[in-house]
């Protein structure tokens, strides 16, 4: 009878801690979109804003620029073992970022938006045989106006 307490306790536990990593992973997927930031022009007539990378998700997730006028995104990760990027790509040509940002560093993407339209971004990173970050929902939009 002590062994199949003990088992149904040990199997308790791992139930417990199976729903635990379900919760965090759904809350760090960074599938959430946030509202939309309008990046503020600065004197010198470059668009300005910081965007945070972390374990799935970029901070903000949805940055609307002016079309023709250059844009400088400070992206910062806030994760201390897992490296991102920053992939931006305009199946035109058009627009192409490609950055790498490693676990706690500050890199700056800078670029200039020729046409008008929604650009993806993504990080592409993973750790075979794991899903992308991407898939991890690690991804946002560039609304070009």
């Amino acid at each position: 009878m002590e062994v199949s307490r003990k088992f149904f306790c040990v199997l308790g536990m791992v139930g417990w801690f199976m729903a635990a990593l379900v919760a965090v992973g759904q809350a760090a997927d960074g599938s959430e979109p946030s509202p939309p930031i309008v990046v503020p022009r600065s004197p010198d007539g470059v668009q300005r804003a910081t965007v945070i990378l972390d374990s799935y998700s970029y901070s903000p997730n949805h940055l609307v620029v002016e079309n023709g006028k250059p844009v400088e995104l400070t992206l910062t990760s806030v994760t201390m073992i897992t490296p991102h990027n920053f992939i931006m790509k305009d199946s035109a040509g058009s627009l192409l970022v490609e950055q790498d940002v490693g676990a706690g560093r500050t890199v700056v993407a800078r670029f200039v938006p020729t046409q008008p339209g929604l650009f993806p971004f993504f990080c592409d990173k993973r750790l075979w045989p794991m899903p992308s970050h991407r898939d991890k929902g690690m991804e946002g939009i560039l609304e070009v106006k």
